[in-house]
């Protein structure tokens, strides 16, 4: 069958039913549906009849959060790659003042899906056109969808999943309802929204009824990430929050604002009544607490959810489901195309890496030269750029005078050193005349390798990136450490105080300022065996580009 982009999936099972069964749910959408799947729960909606199947509110009971909890854990273990949304706007508590029909008008989601999905239990086969078109009817008054719509009854294909559950024995249905709240907070990074990222945000629309306050850490709350250099930007954060609280609830009033402390508004505000925690940060959620009660505001609900365990994680990745695994997981992947490089012959396909100083982006060269690429080595081409008779060596004397030549007329490099150091105007000076002239040696390297049938370079550059070699390669490779191991690694390696480390550090480019230029990035960070891992997966994954690429391009001349 035919895949689709967008799906919606109506869930008919009865609510206390369906967290046993979500999982062959989910695994039979999975093979239907590629990027976003909606999820509309309705139970006990008669598809077989017609006049029975409109939308109605369903009343927020304390399985539903047991329901969304198992549906995003399950749908991390089964189709991590799917955009998976549960809706609630017919999720509410009725009331007089309420209207019968949770959806006045269809409901516009973000993407439109062209196919809905359902698990209701077909027991007469000559009933299927019937109950798909009353699946299309429901569906087209509660959202709206593409005009091809398309509808799947999943069931006969759940009837074989479910063979070996058989057994096992249904919970009872609790009717118990979920206490509600105006205004609801929340906290955190929001990068990458996964599965646990969901849970919080549906579980907590849920809860609130009118507002729904949400602090997203910024830069200030960023510094001890792992891996913060790979944490998307705040606005992205932000829209991608949004958009999944639009889809999710859209009657909701969502405000969104930068925490650059702990606490943020939750700790001023006097609307708020309720805070969403976890096991891992209920104790920040006290602390909230014991900050308003000193601020004279009454203490907040912590409503507690649980931790999503990570059935992926590797051993360097923390067990329960988070953005800093996730991140780490994008080591060694492309994280943005290769621009369009036509004035580059396609072979051989030329690697710049670059990184800090201490980001270990040598032993990197050196792990990718192994694994057959050519190295060249701009910090050594660097020495060979002055050595005596050369263009650069004759242009450095006039600019910086012959008082920094040795005995042997060779260049004393730490005396020149003396002479730009701190001095921005002579060091620019100096660049213009050296790294232009390392870029020829770089492109006659090149050029050798290409007459030699290799395959790959790899320009090991500390400055590739404030030099502008970047156009002479196809891709750029970035090495990333933390800036204390880096300081740590400088000062063990060079013998130098912690000050001068910093000074170092702080002359060159930010991690996150080359990341922004980054096709791939690697750290070091961790054991060698985890480099390594890293790197081969990046050579294979290159491997494969290459081949795309010889398939669909000539070679330029």
């Amino acid at each position: 069958m035919s895949m689709f982009s967008t799906g919606i999936l109506v869930l008919t099972s009865p609510l206390h039913t369906l967290p046993l069964r979500i999982a062959p749910v989910l695994s039979s959408a999975a093979q239907l549906v590629e990027r976003t799947l909606y999820v509309h729960i309705h139970p006990g909606l008669n598809l077989g009849k017609e006049g029975q199947a409109r939308p109605v509110y369903i009343p927020p009971v304390v399985d539903l959060p047991k329901l969304i909890t198992r549906l995003y854990n399950n749908a991390a273990d089964i189709c991590g790659h799917l955009d998976v949304r549960v809706l609630l706007t017919n999720v509410r508590a009725q009331s007089p003042a309420i209207s019968n029909s949770p959806f006045p008008t269809p409901q516009s989601l973000s993407h439109s899906p062209d196919v809905v999905l359902t698990d209701f239990p077909l027991l007469d086969t000559s009933q299927t056109h019937q109950v798909t078109q009353c699946l299309q009817k429901y569906t087209g008054r509660c959202y709206v969808c593409s005009p091809s719509l398309s509808s799947v009854l999943l069931h006969p294909q759940l009837v074989n999943l479910q063979e070996g559950n058989v057994d096992r024995k249904e919970p009872e249905e609790t009717v118990e309802p979920v206490k509600t709240y105006n205004d609801v907070v929340v906290g955190g990074t929001f990068d990458r929204l996964h599965g646990a990222h969901r849970t919080l945000l549906n579980i907590s629309c849920l809860l609130a009824d009118r507002r729904f306050l949400i602090g997203v850490c910024d830069q200030a709350m960023l510094k001890k990430k792992v891996l913060k250099e790979l944490i998307e930007p705040y606005s992205v954060r932000v829209e991608k929050l949004q958009e999944f609280l639009q889809d999710v609830k859209p009657a909701l009033k969502v405000e969104i604002v930068p925490l650059d402390d702990p606490f943020g508004v939750s700790v001023v505000d006097p609307l708020l009544e309720c805070i969403v925690v976890s096991e891992e940060t209920r104790k920040g959620g006290e602390a909230v607490n014991k900050k308003r009660i000193e601020n004279g505001l009454p203490a907040l609900v912590l409503h507690e959810i649980q931790l999503l365990k990570d059935a992926h994680h590797s051993e360097i990745e923390e067990e329960k489901i988070s953005s800093s695994s996730f991140r780490t997981r994008l080591l060694g992947t492309l994280l943005t195309q290769p621009k369009a490089a036509s004035h580059l012959p396609l072979l051989p396909y030329v690697i710049g890496l670059t990184g800090g100083s201490g980001s270990g982006k040598s032993s990197i060269a050196k792990r990718l030269e192994a694994m057959g690429a050519v190295k060249i080595d701009c910090d050594k081409l660097g020495h060979e750029v002055y050595h005596p008779g050369t263009a650069a060596y004759h242009r450095v004397l006039e600019e910086f005078g012959s008082d920094i030549l040795n005995e042997d007329k060779t260049i004393n490099r730490r005396e020149l050193g003396k002479k730009v150091f701190g001095n921005q105007e002579r060091l620019k000076a100096l660049t213009n005349i050296v790294w232009p002239e390392i870029a020829l040696l770089v492109k006659t390297r090149i050029q050798q390798a290409r007459e030699e049938g290799k395959q790959v370079c790899v320009l090991d550059a500390a400055v590739l990136l404030e030099a502008g070699w970047n156009d002479m390669v196809h891709e750029v490779w970035v090495t990333v450490i933390p800036e204390g191991e880096a300081v740590s690694r400088i000062t063990e390696r060079d013998g130098v105080s912690t000050e001068d480390a910093l000074r170092r550090l702080h002359s060159q480019w930010s991690n996150s300022k080359q990341v922004q230029y980054a096709n791939v990035a690697l750290t070091t960070l961790w054991e060698q065996e985890v480099t390594q891992k890293q790197v081969l997966k990046a050579w294979n994954l290159l491997q494969k580009r290459i081949q795309q690429r010889r398939g669909g391009q000539s070679m330029p001349v």
